[in-house]
């Protein structure tokens, strides 16, 4: 039953006389239990927590003697009692409830610290079904959503951060501020939102259940970003908890604070320039405005480097710049000749940092590994009224049966040339046409309504690189075409061709996919179909 009655005005400083402490990170615990008991509270507490306090010679009573009640079953069952709701719920200036806790006995308790059992942590490690049911946390999310809902009179902290400011305010004013007793319980109802969500989300993956009936994500906020894609736009960075090798990850090693576009267009770096084996050969990639605008292998990282920034080297002014493998100082004198914004990779060693370090507003990320391009994952974004979820696009055309459809079969040069391309298709913006030479792009058209657009867009881009370069001819001429969808119309490989290019890796499917095959053996070109499609919005 949900009381009708007029909640009574609490005054705004509230004492704290009586503290609950249980927390499975003791991070800071007993500098905390010091200073609330200095100030004359009360401390009551469970299991390991209160163990810790005892060890530090601070007085503590177990919650079993507060409720009469033993700890059982584990610990499942220890703070599920009136003794602790009652506590914590009374509503402090209504004579009801004060009669209720006179007559049953009931102490209040003025200040709750829980933090949750590591559930994400547990899964995050890879631990088994048993042991991550085991790490689901049910009487603190209770005392948690309990205390902030009385947030009137019980101030509730949810981690090591805010031990500071209650002391703080506890010497200064003799108690709780209204105003931070209500910023407590918001991000109290966060944490337990995003711990359920966790929970939630790791049931579905277990059930094997991509559409559950209900589905939420939560994070923690990472960073305040002084806006968004555009100044006028609000921003922050969140993250899941997901140890995924990427920017939520990473250690900034130097530079100034990273922007909203700075985060996304280096998500997007890292996870293309992570289809690329470094056991096979250094990989780089370079990112503007979240699409690839040269991608490369080499002998070396410099090597790579220089043919990837050769793509587009207009485009790679300002851009992000992504590695396979640990940073050299070579590679870094190199990407340091022109601005950069971001540098992101493994690891770095001690001559790329010295030389990283002396542009000041250059970012440099380390990770320690690479995202797996095979494995699962959600991806999700807004729409009006609601959300969009997809798996990750973890499909890797090393996996693929690329089936030859035309009467030339490709070379295995123009074959390897075709499986780099399709990698950088996946992480290309649709339509998606990308040219590729020697294990390096040489012309990407992205974005377009149009397949025959990007074609062109590509083609031009190449030819406007070749100038730069003071070549006589552009670098289409005699290279691989990847298209991230069917091709409609034959009019978008035909473009391809006249760009100069030999072979073709694309999904098929069309219905004209006939059409379409015998526009490539009219021009003599090589076509391969991978079976599966890369649109990427």
């Amino acid at each position: 039953m949900v009381s009708t009655k007029p909640a009574p005005d609490a005054a705004d400083i509230q004492r704290v006389r009586r503290a609950l402490l249980s927390v499975s990170d003791k991070t800071g615990l007993i500098e905390f239990a010091t200073a609330l008991h200095e100030a004359g509270v009360e401390l009551i507490s469970t299991g390991g927590t209160a163990k810790a306090i005892k060890d530090a010679a601070l007085p503590v009573r177990d919650v079993a003697e507060v409720t009469d009640f033993p700890e059982m079953m584990d610990g499942r069952v220890k703070t599920l009692h009136p003794m602790v709701h009652g506590g914590l719920l009374a509503v402090r200036d209504d004579a009801e409830h004060t009669q209720a806790m006179e007559k049953h006995g009931i102490a209040g308790i003025d200040l709750l610290c829980v933090n949750l059992y590591p559930f994400e942590a547990t899964v995050a490690k890879g631990a088994g079904y048993g042991e991550c049911v085991e790490n689901i946390d049910i009487g603190g999310p209770a005392m948690i959503r309990a205390a902030a809902k009385n947030h009137a009179y019980v101030s509730v902290i949810v981690e090591a951060s805010d031990y500071g400011a209650i002391v703080d305010e506890l010497k200064e004013k003799g108690g709780t501020t209204l105003a931070t007793r209500k910023r407590l319980a918001h991000k109290a109802y966060a944490r337990t939102a995003a711990y359920d969500a966790a929970i939630s989300n790791w049931f579905a993956k277990e059930l094997e259940n991509d559409a559950p009936e209900w589905r939420a994500f939560g994070g923690e906020l990472k960073q305040t970003l002084r806006y968004g894609e555009n100044p006028h736009q609000n921003a922050a960075f969140y993250v899941s908890g997901d140890r995924r090798p990427g920017v939520a990850t990473a250690t900034q090693l130097q530079g100034k604070e990273l922007s909203y576009n700075n985060i996304n267009d280096t998500d997007a770096a890292f996870e293309l320039v992570g289809e690329f084996d470094p056991a096979v050969a250094p990989a780089i990639a370079i990112i503007k405005h979240a699409n690839p605008c040269g991608v490369a292998t080499g002998a070396s990282l410099t090597e790579a480097y220089k043919k990837a920034f050769a793509c587009d080297p207009v485009s790679a002014f300002g851009g992000i710049v992504a590695s396979n493998m640990p940073l050299t100082g070579e590679t870094a004198e190199e990407i340091a000749k022109i601005f950069t914004e971001v540098i992101i990779a493994p690891d770095a060693d001690e001559d790329a940092r010295r030389i990283i370090a002396a542009k000041k507003n250059l970012r440099l990320l380390t990770t320690g590994g690479l995202p797996d391009p095979r494995s699962p994952g959600l991806f999700y974004k807004s729409v009006s009224g609601g959300m969009l979820v997809q798996s990750r696009d973890n499909g890797c055309v090393d996996d693929l049966d690329l089936k030859v459809v035309t009467k030339r079969a490709p070379s295995d040069q123009e074959l390897a040339d075709m499986r780099f391309a399709f990698k950088v298709c996946k992480h290309v913006k649709s339509n998606a046409i990308i040219y590729v030479k020697n294990g390096a792009t040489v012309g990407i058209g992205a974005g377009q309504m149009s397949r025959v657009d990007s074609a062109r867009i590509a083609a031009r881009k190449a030819e406007d690189a070749a100038q730069a370069a003071g070549e006589s001819k552009p670098a289409t001429i005699g290279s691989v075409v990847a298209s991230d969808a069917f091709f409609p119309f034959a009019d978008g490989l035909l473009s391809a061709a006249e760009a100069g290019a030999t072979a073709v890796i694309q999904p098929g499917g069309s219905m004209r996919d006939e059409e379409v095959i015998a526009a490539a053996d009219e021009k003599g070109l090589a076509m391969v179909v991978a079976g599966m499609r890369h649109f990427r919005h």
